[in-house]
């Protein structure tokens, strides 16, 4: 005796083009924060060559970061104010999306993107509650390098 093979519903569906997903669809990430943030502690990085700008809660955890250089400025653009600007307008986005109404600020660096980036943060309605600046200073350590000649 031959087998013969009978299909069931559920096969053809299977077998046949593809139908409309039941059940578990997928749904794009919503964009509410998973916590609120009432404070936390901007950190930014201003050097000659770039612009880093970090946001952390109170504790020291980083929440999100951005540089000039991950933004799509490259070269001697990343250095410049404008840049930093940008950096300092989309973390002080995603901090307003976070729910942060005031922050502190810790700057290092000599860089000209130190006060351009603050100022777009704070364009967020973040308020910001002190500002530390903690760059590096040698109290006459060792010989410093020779000057550039350029």
């Amino acid at each position: 005796m031959a087998k013969t093979k009978t299909t069931t519903e559920e096969e053809k569906k299977v077998e046949g083009a593809p139908e409309e997903m039941t059940g578990e669809e997928k749904k794009a990430p919503s964009k509410t924060p998973k916590k609120k943030i009432v404070s936390g502690v901007l950190h930014v990085e201003a050097t000659f060559n770039n612009t880093k700008v970090l946001f952390s809660d109170k504790i020291g955890n980083t929440l999100f970061w951005g540089s000039a250089g991950a933004m799509g400025f490259r070269g001697a653009k990343k250095g410049t104010p404008f840049a930093a600007s940008k950096v300092g307008d989309v973390i002080g986005g995603k901090a307003a999306a976070l729910g942060v109404k005031d922050a502190d600020v810790v700057i290092l660096g000599v860089g000209s993107g130190r006060e351009p980036a603050v100022r777009a943060f704070m364009a967020h309605g973040i308020e910001v509650t002190s500002i530390l600046d903690a760059t590096p200073v040698p109290h006459n350590g060792p010989k410093a390098k020779k000057p550039r000649r350029v």
